[in-house]
């Protein structure tokens, strides 16, 4: 990988981490304050996104690293990794925080009305953390960093949260004390939901994944155009970290000299490489086409 990625990456995971940190000790501040349990539910969301962020560091660096003796085929998948862990992390801080609710709302104790600095912290948070989202989102695109995607998923769900608290808190100042439990439940449906499918976007890269259909049928259209190319025998695609492997076998004429089969096949290999940045390896092979 560049230096450039390493450093946009680097750039956008400290402003989440400035960001959250800021953030979380607000909310967590105001939901004591303002009593809030759905506030303090909020704040521990965002505490989580810190330590996201920082996996999300670390498996960008690692997987930054050039390839060597024991990792030929590069450490892309580091990142994959690093995604799984966030995924992690996120389902266990859904999980407690939707406990935490059950257990308040089957067994309660006294009817909590949250004060209106609860509401006032909601909303800061709903605007912060969208702004978060689409920051982070359009460097991920940029990049094409997974991981950074999975941060801004986990961004997008904590502004989602917020919405839930700003609900809940309302309600519950409207007469409604159950609405700021209720709140912290589907908080933590939104923060299991964004796990999941973070989790599997990265186990699908992690195992070796086909590419989607159109960007295949792309490739079959591209190759079929090319001179000395008769058919398309064999065409396999898989995903590698944010990267691509392609292995295709081809049929040309089989009275062709090596070198003249050798040159369809080197044409195809760079063509494509330079078609689709993404592909980091492509290996064509080419059998006759009028085998005796």
């Amino acid at each position: 990988m560049e230096l450039s990625y390493k450093k946009e990456t680097r750039k956008v995971s400290l402003v989440s981490i400035i960001g959250n940190i800021i953030l979380s000790g607000l909310k967590l501040m105001a939901g004591f304050v303002a009593r809030s349990s759905a506030m303090v539910s909020d704040a521990v969301h965002s505490a989580s996104d810190v330590i996201s962020s920082i996996v999300v560091i670390t498996g960008i660096e690692l997987s930054a690293k050039e390839s060597d003796k024991e990792h030929p085929y590069g450490h892309e998948r580091m990142e994959c990794v690093a995604a799984i862990v966030l995924a992690t992390i996120l389902a266990l801080t859904g999980l407690l925080i939707g406990y935490n609710a059950l257990v308040k709302m089957l067994a309660p104790t006294e009817v909590v009305i949250p004060g209106v600095l609860a509401l006032v912290a909601a909303i800061v948070s709903i605007i912060v953390k969208e702004a978060m989202y689409w920051y982070t989102r359009h460097y991920a695109k940029k990049l094409d960093s997974n991981a950074l995607m999975a941060d801004a998923w986990h961004h997008r769900s904590d502004a989602l949260s917020s919405i839930g608290s700003l609900v809940g808190i309302a309600g519950a100042r409207m007469g409604y004390p159950i609405m700021d439990l209720l709140a912290s439940l589907v908080i933590s449906l939104f923060i299991i939901k964004a796990a999941y499918e973070i989790y599997k976007d990265g186990i699908d890269k992690m195992i070796d994944h086909a590419c989607d259909e159109g960007f295949e049928n792309e490739i079959r259209e591209l190759v079929l155009k090319q001179e000395g190319v008769k058919r398309i025998d064999l065409l396999q695609t898989r995903l590698f970290g944010n990267k691509i492997y392609v292995d295709i076998e081809i049929a040309a004429d089989g009275d062709l000299k090596l070198r003249d089969s050798h040159r369809i096949a080197e044409n195809i290999h760079d063509l494509l490489e330079k078609q689709y940045p993404k592909i980091k390896h492509i290996m064509v092979h080419v059998n006759p086409d009028n085998p005796l």
